[in-house]
């Protein structure tokens, strides 16, 4: 790293367990995010000023003014652009560094198989479950790690799926096909705020991910009720009979 990088993230650098090393695998790393919405705003803004090295972002949809009371990313000047495009604007301007890559495109399982070869991991944004089964199954095939998120109404959830413990479940362990209610803001509604939470607890458990530091969230369901302030970290065990990640 040269000085300005160094000066850019002393803050992270001086944590002993990040280190000189720890900003350099940040550095190196390349990151898929799936949705620049609620979640997918403060996420990938935290990643690109931490200086992860190369983000992905994919969605297809476009910036609506009922978006700007929560989608930190996107402006009263992004209206009516795509939403990776509006996301890539504001990220360029917070680190110019960070290499970003943009797909206006929702994304199927072809498409997923083919951006994860040399990505380190992924992170799940979106707010389809369709697209999450997609995201989880072929993340499970080509071994790479993937940090979901999900947040409604008051409350919030955030995970980890890591195909490389062999204790680890997967998405399909808490939801199989079917048992989605297929709940979405924009007919229920979510605080504007909440997604921030989640979004950037995700961008925390990457970051831990990346660097090595700590425990992920793998195996476990950390759930939040913004209502309360309430936090419980519940166990996610593996489902004996889960179609992608048992046996």
């Amino acid at each position: 790293m040269d000085d300005e990088q160094l000066m850019r993230y002393s803050r992270q650098i001086m944590l002993p367990e990040v280190d000189v090393a720890g900003q350099e695998k940040l550095c190196a790393a390349r990151v898929l995010i799936v949705g620049m919405g609620g979640l997918g705003s403060p996420l990938a803004m935290y990643l690109a000023a931490a200086g992860v090295g190369k983000l992905i972002l994919a969605d297809d949809d476009a910036v609506d003014l009922s978006n700007l009371q929560r989608q930190i990313v996107h402006t009263q000047a992004s209206l009516g652009l795509p939403k990776v495009k509006s996301a890539q604007h504001t990220l360029n301007a917070l680190n110019p560094e960070c290499y970003l890559e943009t797909i206006e495109a929702r994304l199927d399982a072809t498409a997923l198989e083919n951006l994860l070869d040399g990505v380190d991991l992924v992170c799940d944004a979106s707010d389809n479950f369709d697209v999450r089964f997609a995201i989880n199954d072929t993340c499970w095939k080509a071994g790479v790690p993937l940090v979901s998120g999900a947040a409604i109404r008051w409350e919030g959830q955030v995970t980890v799926f890591d195909p490389r413990d062999a204790d680890s479940p997967c998405y399909r362990c808490l939801y199989l096909d079917g048992d989605d209610q297929a709940l979405n803001c924009s007919e229920n509604g979510v605080i504007a705020p909440l997604v921030g939470v989640i979004g950037t607890m995700q961008a925390m458990e990457a970051i831990k991910l990346i660097t090595g530091v700590g425990e992920s969230l793998a195996g476990a369901l950390l759930y939040y009720d913004a209502k309360y302030a309430d936090w419980r970290k519940l166990r996610l065990p593996k489902r004996q009979d889960c179609p992608i990640c048992s046996g």
